[in-house]
């Protein structure tokens, strides 16, 4: 079976665990963090670097660092991971979906200029499987309501939007290092920032409200976010390597928009000067003119010997925010809708060889003839 994405590991990853462990570092913090830290703020052009547990934690931190009033709005795409809405509710915020582009699948400035309120406090774009969402609208909406701007960057590691990195951009930015990143710690995430009011109550949160001052005394909300020694030992491999692991993404692009180019009814991920997409993962949207969705794509293709995987669901598909409340109108939502139904993204590992990529095309065009 080939596997929709494999982490690449090598010698690189291997001698520097093996070079923590022969030092007993195992624990959060010490060197090998800070230096993660530090290599990957330097890589965004940011100030501050804090590394936690995972991406879903980092969305927490990076909330709860903006200190939002109570009840505020955040506004984000409804087409995303349930990661964000849950890292918004925890902080006792309100999130407000908007529908995505059609062709970009990222956040639209029109849809989130109408979605503005007296309570809206924040925006959240995601990068959605490594396109940068138009980020400069968003800012200048953003700026001309005072509103914060945090940017969800899980999926766009080495993304570049008209000359900066995704993860420059807005008060607080995010990534994740879970095992199918680009850049991978097995799990792990990240919080990027400019701002030194962030940075105490950031460490404390992370640390279980700790004071800095007196050990496990426990002076405010927090939690067990820590990132350890040896995540981030495999953390400065892969950063290593990053290019190279770039250009694999490029390469396995290419190759499938060469072998799927020609086949009628496919939607192919879209690149623009001023965002290369990363290819994070390689998503085709089915037309509705074949008649078959996702599912249906997905099953065939694995009769054959090949993994992948369907889009997102839509937040306003959710059971558990339905539970909460949260009911926006399913017409509000037609690109979300389609791309959860027709949406489904292929083998996109750095991984998989030129043997196995053509397998994959020679497998979809099998099923779609």
């Amino acid at each position: 079976m080939i596997p929709v994405c494999q982490p690449w590991i090598d010698h690189r990853e291997q001698a520097r665990a093996s070079e923590a462990l022969a030092q007993g570092c195992l624990a959060g913090g010490g060197g090998y963090v800070n230096a993660f830290e530090t290599q990957w703020a330097s890589h965004c052009h940011r100030t501050h670097a804090l590394a936690v547990n995972n991406g879903t934690a980092a969305l927490e931190l990076a909330v709860h660092c903006l200190n939002l009033p109570p009840g505020s709005e955040v506004i984000l795409p409804d087409f995303t991971i349930i990661s964000c809405v849950r890292a918004v509710l925890s902080q006792g915020l309100v999130p407000v979906f908007v529908d995505v582009d059609p062709i970009t699948w990222n956040l639209r400035p029109d849809a989130v200029r109408a979605a503005l309120t007296d309570r809206t406090a924040a925006l959240m774009p995601v990068h959605m499987y490594g396109l940068p969402v138009d980020m400069d609208p968003l800012l200048s909406l953003a700026e001309a309501h005072q509103l914060k701007v945090i940017e969800d960057a899980a999926e766009a590691h080495g993304a570049v939007y008209r000359g900066r990195p995704c993860g420059s951009f807005g008060d607080i930015s995010v990534f994740s290092f879970y095992a199918n990143k680009i850049v991978t710690t097995g799990e792990g995430g990240m919080i990027l920032f400019d701002n030194p009011a962030f940075l105490a109550p950031a460490q404390r949160y992370r640390e279980l409200g700790f004071d800095p001052e007196r050990r496990f005394r426990s002076s405010g909300p927090g939690a067990n976010l820590r990132f350890t020694a040896l995540q981030a030992a495999v953390g400065l491999a892969q950063i290593e390597k990053l290019d190279e692991s770039l250009a694999r993404k490029q390469h396995l692009a290419q190759r499938y928009r060469e072998g799927l180019g020609d086949v009628p009814g496919l939607q192919h991920p879209v690149s623009d000067p001023d965002s290369g997409h990363v290819y994070w993962m390689y998503g085709i949207v089915l037309d509705e003119s074949l008649q078959l969705d996702g599912a249906t794509l997905i099953q065939r293709l694995h009769a054959l010997g090949v993994d992948s995987r369907p889009f997102f669901l839509g937040m306003h598909e959710q059971p558990y925010l339905h539970q909460l409340g949260y009911c926006p109108s399913p017409e509000a939502f037609p690109i979300s809708r389609r791309l959860a139904r027709q949406g489904v993204y292929l083998p996109s590992g750095t991984t998989l060889t030129d043997s196995e990529i053509d397998r994959v095309i020679e497998a979809v065009r099998t099923v779609l003839r």
